[in-house]
């Protein structure tokens, strides 16, 4: 296997089925949960950063020549989108020295808000994702990342402002 496939494919995790995307987007959350551990908020982002780079790479190879812009077997896409929904909680986590999995619930919000918002491509989800490039295949799962991160905001701003003030 090349290490763009490698790459690409999560280690194989794009092979996975039925749903894919979401083996890639489970396997994101333990991965988030140890470069936080390790490096806090800061390690995230660095994390994010590098995977999109990455991705986009291994995606442009993958797919050059090809007719099909996004192979369901590639789910790094979903890993860096993932980390994104994840931010919240890592900050949260980071600047109140506290453990991020007492914000278990948040863990949960994040994923499927991710998921929702990767398969149903709102907006400018959908737009970059029919750009038909390596580029539009990580932007699609950033902007999820994005509006899952505002739903996991939203969704604590009334937990604990409204419903437990």
């Amino acid at each position: 296997m090349t290490l763009a496939k490698l790459i690409a494919t999560v280690l194989g995790v794009g092979y996975i089925r039925p749903a894919s995307g979401t083996w890639g987007s489970l396997v994101a959350l333990p991965w988030a949960w140890l470069l936080h551990v390790i490096g806090g908020l800061p390690l995230l982002i660095a994390g994010v950063i590098l995977t999109f780079a990455a991705g986009w790479w291994a995606t442009a190879q993958m797919t050059a020549g090809s007719t099909d812009h996004d192979p369901s077997e590639i789910v790094i896409d979903e890993v860096a989108g993932q980390w994104v929904a994840l931010l919240p909680l890592s900050y949260a986590s980071w600047t109140m020295d506290m453990n991020i999995l007492v914000m278990w619930p948040g863990w949960i919000a994040a994923f499927a808000l991710f998921r929702l918002f990767d398969i149903w491509k709102p907006l400018i989800i959908g737009w970059a994702d029919r750009r038909g490039d390596a580029l539009g295949v990580m932007l699609d799962d950033i902007f999820a990342g994005i509006f899952a991160l505002l739903g996991v905001i939203a969704l604590a701003v009334l937990y604990h402002v409204y419903l437990f003030a």
